[in-house]
């Protein structure tokens, strides 16, 4: 049966029960931000992101789960409940797939007013090869139920949010369970899952933002109805007010992120670049669907110029672009914006959610371009 949610005693401080407009950031913020690591954005190189610089969030503790007493049980609305030791899942058949995770929190600290929670800038999106074995392979074996509604998946990592005591808990409806790509992963990047990113074994669900893929797996349950906990209906919303629920997070929106071009500026990350012809590259995703369009702004997004879409890692991970960018002296804001398949386009200002959800507004990148050395 599904695991119980219980009310705690307490509310913490900034448990993002509350929002603020100063351009500061509390103390539990911060505790959050030294938790949970974001992408350095100079990774962008990478077609596929270096584990150690993967982001991370993680929202409760890692647990603690030792290979050899782990068991995965897969149950509920079932003719054929299994109980599996790692083992036995590296055992069925395996698919690898370049994946394209996003946080959908990611952006939320550049919104006014900003939700108090995991302070994200634009760095909480990462691209890895996932191995395991297909999601499907295993229902099918479980012989799930027609009066199955969703599939649920239980995490280890237990905790308080919003004054609730419980597991980390998501699910899935049977149509995008049962699809090819979903898959339960015990390797990232062709070695074992790190603690702090599952092991032993995960949820992957390629195209949907991040909180979807559960980590550190206990259980998988066919239940009749819609899984209302914490984690599904009272969080992860499109909402504009306490009183609106709002509609659910899903897919990945359309986004797209530059390296920032030229040197660093220490503390303000504003960048130093020599004026001349210089190469700006990044990538972009779209979760389900293609990007089929990337451009380039030096000021500020009163102009756009079409950037050269390159190599795609895989269906579901990001694209790479460039633009060869005349840098003229002086200081300019740079852009750079996606379109997807659907022509959906990257907004410049981020249309404001309590929860600070799906924000893909374009990025903007301050450039100091220093006058080219006299002859």
């Amino acid at each position: 049966m599904a695991r119980q949610q219980a009310k705690a005693r307490f509310r913490p401080v900034g448990d993002g029960s509350k929002h603020t407009s100063e351009d500061t950031f509390l103390r539990e913020e911060m505790q959050l931000a030294f938790r949970n690591r974001g992408i350095p954005l100079e990774a962008l190189r990478y077609p596929l992101t270096p584990t150690g610089m993967h982001f991370l969030l993680t929202h409760f503790d890692v647990p603690e789960v030792m290979e050899e007493s782990w068991l995965l049980n897969v149950g509920g609305l079932v003719s054929n409940p299994l109980t599996l030791t790692l083992a036995e899942i590296k055992s069925r058949p395996s698919r690898t797939v370049p994946v394209t995770l996003e946080c959908a929190g990611n952006g939320r600290a550049l919104l006014q007013p900003r939700y108090i929670s995991q302070p994200w800038l634009t760095e909480a999106v990462s691209t890895s090869e996932w191995t395991g074995t297909p999601l499907k392979g295993i229902l099918d074996e479980a012989g799930v139920s027609d009066k199955a509604v969703d599939i649920l998946f239980t995490g280890l990592d237990q905790g308080v949010q919003s004054d609730i005591v419980h597991y980390y808990q998501r699910s899935l409806n049977l149509a995008e369970a049962t699809r090819d790509e979903v898959l339960l992963a015990y390797a990232m990047n062709g070695e074992d899952l790190q603690p702090q990113h599952g092991y032993p074994l995960r949820l992957i669900v390629p195209g949907w933002y991040g909180m979807t893929s559960v980590k550190w797996l206990d259980s998988i349950e066919a239940i009749p109805r819609h899984f209302d906990g914490y984690q599904m209906d009272q969080t992860y919303r499109y909402t504009v007010s306490a009183d609106r629920p709002g509609e659910p997070v899903t897919t990945i929106r359309v986004r797209s992120l530059m390296v920032p071009p030229g040197i660093p500026e220490f503390l303000t990350r504003t960048r130093l670049v020599k004026a001349g012809q210089i190469t700006v590259s990044g990538r972009a995703w779209a979760g389900r669907q293609s990007v089929s369009r990337v451009e380039f702004s030096d000021d500020d997004g009163m102009s756009w110029r079409d950037a050269e879409l390159g190599e795609q890692v895989g269906e579901f991970a990001w694209i790479a672009w460039s633009y060869r960018w005349d840098a003229k002296a002086g200081r300019r804001f740079l852009r750079v914006r996606a379109t997807d398949s659907d022509g959906n386009v990257q907004p410049s200002a981020q249309p404001w959610t309590l929860l600070g959800m799906g924000n893909n507004m374009t990025q903007r990148v301050e450039v100091i371009v220093s006058k080219p050395a006299p002859c």
